[in-house]
């Protein structure tokens, strides 16, 4: 490993990669303590000790940004749920973004600008409710003798902040290692680590009597946390290779096919994005519902969509198994699978090819995924379940879906980098 690691800093321009990354990561980090103007962060302190399960949640994302009500508060969520609202419009439902999405590249690009477009409407959006919002929540001691005024400047900064994350993602995407957004969220949930632990030394060790339980529950926590990182790297890194075979064709002089192949399918070929789009739409009916904090069906909203809340549990784990299903099949489009082999004179050995080798490949996605589908959501409110019954403080939030994004980021991005190697002739993490 050390090895890898060395080999890593002698190809120039993956190491120029890495750098621009660790170079985006600290101006992401430095921006996630710029405070926005007007606003009183101290009055937070109050609930962070409150421990909000889903504001906790959205905090952890955020690198702890929400709670000090830096200029990166609202984070990349907003970014998030504007790539679902396309995507979803994309599935034949508004047919001149499902004529892009057919259009490759150039469709892309078009789609990613009304993306953009839609990120800043919806942080607006959201900006002003979170605002009105926590402003409510502390009886107006947020931002005393508040106007409109000063809830659009709030509002303007909060987006200009996530626009400047939106723009930093991409530019990652584009010049550094590994996907920008992804890699963002998994840095804000990184720097949070270190309070996480402080807070749960603080709160299981101040009573001396109890001391041998408290660090009895702790080496419970620690090794259940050891078995969720081995699950999530079990099944991320799990495959089903369906065998392929082209059969033999000339053209001209040359011929061409006759070999084999196969077919990698992941058991969880959608990563982490379902448990992000699921937190990312979750917390928007909350935030909506900050605009009337006052009213009895936003009290409602507010209470039962909460991540400890069986409503809210169970919303959650519908749209994890939903989204996971959705964005594998948008990835991974059997019927364009099925074509595209067809096309090459490809076959899957005992099964005709078309229709029949769709059918096939959708069969076996499906189970797949529904395995894939149901971990996610197990290990996603497993902390929820675990937590209560532990007795740890609501303040820390590292937990399962945050243990998912982590470990999913981190293959990922390990992927990139050993792809570039091997394409270099350097041994990777994985070959020996």
């Amino acid at each position: 490993m050390f090895k890898t690691l060395k080999n890593i800093w002698h190809v120039q321009d993956l190491r120029t990669r890495i750098l621009f990354t660790l170079l985006v990561l600290i101006v992401y980090r430095i921006g996630a303590f710029v405070p926005v103007p007007g606003v009183d962060k101290s009055v937070f302190e109050a609930q962070n000790q409150a421990g909000s399960e889903l504001f906790g949640l959205l905090n952890t994302f955020s690198g702890g940004a929400l709670f000090q009500f830096s200029i990166f508060a609202l984070g990349i969520i907003p970014y998030i749920t504007a790539s679902i609202i396309v995507q979803l419009l994309s599935m034949d439902v508004i047919p001149k973004l499902a004529e892009w999405a057919k259009q490759g590249e150039h469709g892309k690009k078009k789609s990613a600008q009304l993306t953009r477009y839609l990120t800043v409407v919806l942080s607006l959006i959201q900006s002003f409710g979170t605002a009105i919002g926590f402003n409510r929540l502390y009886n107006a001691t947020m931002v005393p003798n508040a106007t409109f005024v000063d809830y659009l400047l709030i509002a303007i900064v909060l987006t200009a902040g996530t626009s400047f994350l939106m723009w930093l993602g991409e530019q990652i995407t584009e010049k550094g290692i590994g996907n920008g957004i992804s890699i963002l969220i998994f840095a804000g949930i990184a720097a949070g680590i270190p309070g996480h632990i402080r807070n749960t030394a603080q709160s299981q060790f101040i009573q001396a009597d109890q001391i041998f339980m408290n660090v009895l529950k702790v080496i419970i926590v620690a090794i259940v946390l050891v078995l969720i990182v081995v699950g999530v790297i079990f099944i991320q890194q799990g495959i089903r290779k369906i065998p392929v075979q082209y059969a033999k064709r000339v053209v001209g002089n040359k011929m061409y096919g006759g070999q084999n192949t196969h077919i990698p399918m992941k058991i969880n070929a959608a990563g982490v994005i379902p448990v992000i789009f699921a937190v990312s739409l979750l917390q928007f009916p909350v935030i909506i519902a900050n605009f009337w904090s006052t009213h009895q069906w936003a009290k409602w909203v507010t209470a039962n969509l909460s991540l400890n809340a069986p409503l809210g549990i169970a919303v959650y784990v519908v749209m994890i198994l939903g989204f996971t299903f959705f964005y594998t099949f948008v990835q991974m489009n059997p019927q364009q699978m099925a074509d595209n082999m067809k096309k090459n004179g490809g076959y899957i050995p005992g099964i005709r090819p078309g229709k029949a080798t769709e059918k096939y490949l959708t069969r076996v996605m499906t189970r797949l995924t529904m395995t894939g589908a149901i971990f996610l959501a197990v290990i996603s409110i497993l902390p929820v379940v675990f937590g209560a019954l532990s007795g740890l403080p609501k303040t820390v939030q590292i937990g399962g879906t945050s243990l998912l994004i982590i470990i999913g980021v981190a293959l990922d991005t390990m992927k990139q980098i050993e792809s570039q190697l091997i394409k270099r002739h350097y041994k990777g993490f994985i070959n020996k």
